[in-house]
């Protein structure tokens, strides 16, 4: 949904498990930039195969995380694939992978479980950047 929205300006309320890529023109500082964004939904199964998510990582060459400040679960899981993919990444040069991690959902305040805090001291801990949005 927060790619969605960052490609149309529009918030839908309904977002499928669907993986998808996506191009984006945008300017930033009077240059043309061209997005190509791969959103990939998390699997609560951990059957996924690591060569497909090699795959992903490789063809990357930033990363945004996104998990749920309601779903404790979507903000386990960012320590290891934060380690998979400087692992992947970072192995084969010296330069640092850009990784932001955003919390997500922060107007349903009341459903918290992950407090902001927590969201701040990971990404500290990991060298990411760090955002919560809604």
């Amino acid at each position: 949904a927060l790619t969605v929205r960052f490609l149309t300006r529009r918030f839908i309320g309904e977002y499928g498990d669907m993986e998808f890529i996506y191009s984006h023109n945008l300017t930033v500082d009077g240059r043309e930039i061209l997005f190509h964004i791969w959103d990939v939904p998390n699997s609560q199964e951990q059957a996924e195969e690591s060569s497909s998510e090699e795959k992903r990582i490789q063809w990357a060459d930033s990363f945004v995380l996104v998990y749920s400040i309601c779903d404790r679960a979507s903000f386990n899981i960012l320590p290891l694939k934060i380690q998979f993919i400087k692992a992947a990444k970072e192995g084969q040069s010296q330069e640092k992978v850009p990784i932001v991690i955003v919390g997500n959902k922060r107007d349903l305040h009341h459903q918290r479980v992950v407090s902001s805090e927590e969201g701040r001291l990971l990404a500290l801990s990991l060298d990411c950047g760090f955002y919560e949005v809604s």
